[in-house]
């Protein structure tokens, strides 16, 4: 079995890739390679409005199987790529088949970090990564009345979120003093803390878990300090590992993901890669070499990999943006908060309408809006444009983001 272009992973990234290379011309044969037996569909709301039963499956999915028939994409579903042999070009699956290529795309993703302590593969603890992870839980969740989420990021809050909402009783614990600590300023994240202790969530910062405790099935989450906290089910959300391991191992450059230039080019030959696995020089984080965990960054790279297999010049420059959604607040972000050295407060938090405006030496390079959409559309030239702007001004409601940024 040989492809023209081979792309491994069937998330956003690689079905963007494989759309871009047929919007690019690229008119020879395009594989697509998932370890999932599902067709490519969207992750997201796999912590929101999947695991919420709010949205069936069939609108997960990014296009249905007539698209890829119609465009030439042939599906390899199930199967998990475990070694790369640059000078052979191909690669060898989970299964014992090898299909050789003549570029590939590496688009696997991350795989959950899990826990490194006793008990993190008792019954009942899960990840949320897949739709086989979600579907597991919400078989579960009739027979759950006491839940624990460990990690306080996006995952964590999100499934705390719609665990709340089915009347279970949540402790969500955070390692960090914080939640959102790698993501948000303090302001932010003391929203957020709030919010949720207002739905009735146990939110505990500064806490470290010892251990998971159960016989087969668990009972309860042991901290460090003792405490066992009663749990029927256990979600941990405490970020992914980037899934690189076989381009690591043919050579390619990378650690904590594979190292890509600005045409997601890895340092193999005829080898691009990606979305959440891709180490990148991000504009936005002053040029440091960073992974970005996005639909957004998948997408856009996999259309910048398409168009340089294609031929055509591409560079990935692309601002990142964000989204989470949590009871009835939609939180949008716009650039990279990272190394922000003052920030404005735009609107009231108590209205539950306001944005978080991200300064580094006087110039805009991020925002969080929260159900401020007109903030987020507006503010997104101010931070691609890196504008200094007054502070009294930023923080003006009055005033539309729009004429600060003409």
């Amino acid at each position: 079995m040989h492809f023209d272009v081979l792309i491994v992973g069937a998330g956003h990234g690689g079905a963007q890739a494989a759309i871009a290379l047929r919007q690019a011309k690229v008119d020879g044969t395009i594989g697509m390679v998932g370890d999932e037996p599902e067709l490519p569909y969207e992750r997201p709301p796999l912590s929101k409005e999947y695991l919420a039963g709010e949205k069936g499956f069939d609108r997960l999915l990014i296009r249905p199987a007539a698209f890829w028939e119609e465009r030439g994409v042939t599906m390899l579903p199930g199967r998990r790529v475990v070694a790369v042999d640059p000078a052979a070009h191909s690669v060898t699956c989970d299964d014992g088949a090898m299909i050789g290529y003549g570029k590939l795309i590496w688009a696997t993703g991350g795989a959950p970090r899990r826990l490194g302590c006793a008990g993190n593969t008792l019954a009942g603890v899960h990840t949320v990564r897949t739709r086989a992870d979600a579907d597991r839980m919400m078989d579960e969740l009739t027979h759950v009345t006491r839940a624990v989420v460990i990690g306080g990021g996006y995952i964590g809050l999100e499934a705390a979120a719609v665990l709340a909402k089915f009347g279970k009783q949540v402790v969500l614990l955070e390692a960090l003093d914080r939640v959102l600590a790698r993501v948000a300023g303090p302001d932010l994240s003391r929203f957020y803390e709030a919010e949720h202790r207002a739905h009735g969530v146990d939110v505990r910062l500064g806490v470290a878990v010892d251990c998971i405790e159960g016989d087969g099935k668990v009972s309860g989450v042991r901290l460090a300090d003792g405490e066992v906290i009663p749990a029927d089910l256990v979600i941990v959300g405490i970020g992914i590992i980037p899934a690189v391991e076989p381009l690591i191992a043919a050579g390619a450059n990378g650690g904590n993901g594979v190292a890509v230039d600005a045409q997601c080019r890895t340092s193999l030959p005829d080898i691009f890669a990606i979305g959440d696995c891709a180490l990148h020089a991000n504009a936005y984080a002053d040029g440091a070499a960073i992974r970005v965990e996005s639909v957004q960054n998948a997408n856009d790279q996999a259309t910048v990999a398409a168009k340089t297999i294609a031929g055509l010049d591409a560079h990935y420059d692309s601002v990142p943006w964000f989204w989470s959604n949590q009871y009835d607040l939609r939180l949008q972000t716009v650039g990279l908060s990272i190394g922000h050295d003052a920030t404005v407060l735009r609107g009231d938090p108590a209205t539950r309408s306001f944005s978080i405006i991200y300064l580094k030496g006087g110039r805009v390079i991020a925002l969080d809006c929260v159900n401020a959409t007109k903030d987020y559309v507006q503010g997104r030239k101010l931070v691609v444009e890196r504008l200094s702007v007054d502070p009294e001004r930023l923080a003006d409601t009055q005033t539309p983001l729009k004429e600060l940024a003409a």
